[in-house]
């Protein structure tokens, strides 16, 4: 088995409002020096096979991400 870590990310310019929410909420605790947030999702994935990252990659485009609104990176760990 070889862990796959999947990270999905709004695209740019997409809007991102549980980002903004987490940017307001900082600012109003005192963290104003934070100029964006962007709130995505890791995903790991234990994967058996010979190409554990082109697996990972053939999911994220069927089903993990979004690829309209979303932006993915397929990481095998060392």
């Amino acid at each position: 088995m070889t862990l796959v870590v999947v990270t999905v990310m709004p695209k740019k310019g997409v809007l991102d409002p549980q980002g903004q929410a987490v940017q307001g909420a900082l600012a109003h605790m005192g963290f104003g020096d934070v100029s964006d947030v962007r709130v995505g999702k890791r995903i790991e994935l234990e994967i058996a096979g010979h190409d554990p990252a082109g697996q990972a990659t053939k999911m994220c485009e069927d089903l993990l991400a979004n690829q309209l609104i979303e932006d993915f990176h397929v990481e095998v760990p060392g």
